[in-house]
């Protein structure tokens, strides 16, 4: 995210796949550099993904996910519009507020 913060009205929720994932982020000061932009940084675990917990869509508000499924329903609410992106793609978005090519940040 080249230490530009999060875009104003954009939640962004980091979730790290792994333990393994997670601490490789501590050690390289991701975890601080994401909280740093407003991101919230949750433990490693399947949270929104599955539509279990934190980070939940209500309806009608819009995602870009880089998780590896979509289906209707899986982040929250039915009503709800979940859009599959890159890590990259995810983070220059995050920046701009709208879906971005991360080459043009």
């Amino acid at each position: 995210m080249k230490g530009e913060p999060v875009a104003k009205g954009v939640r962004m929720i980091v979730v790290p796949a792994s333990r393994i994932e997670y601490m490789k982020a501590l050690r390289a000061g991701l975890v601080e550099k994401f909280m740093e932009a407003g991101a919230m940084v949750e433990s490693a675990c399947c949270g929104p993904c599955m539509g279990g917990s934190f980070g939940l869509l209500g309806a009608g508000e819009r995602c870009l996910a880089t998780s590896n499924r979509n289906f209707v329903g899986r982040q929250g609410s039915p009503q709800a519009y979940v859009y599959l992106a890159s890590p990259a793609t995810a983070g220059a978005s995050a920046i701009t507020g709208y879906i971005t090519d991360p080459r043009e940040v």
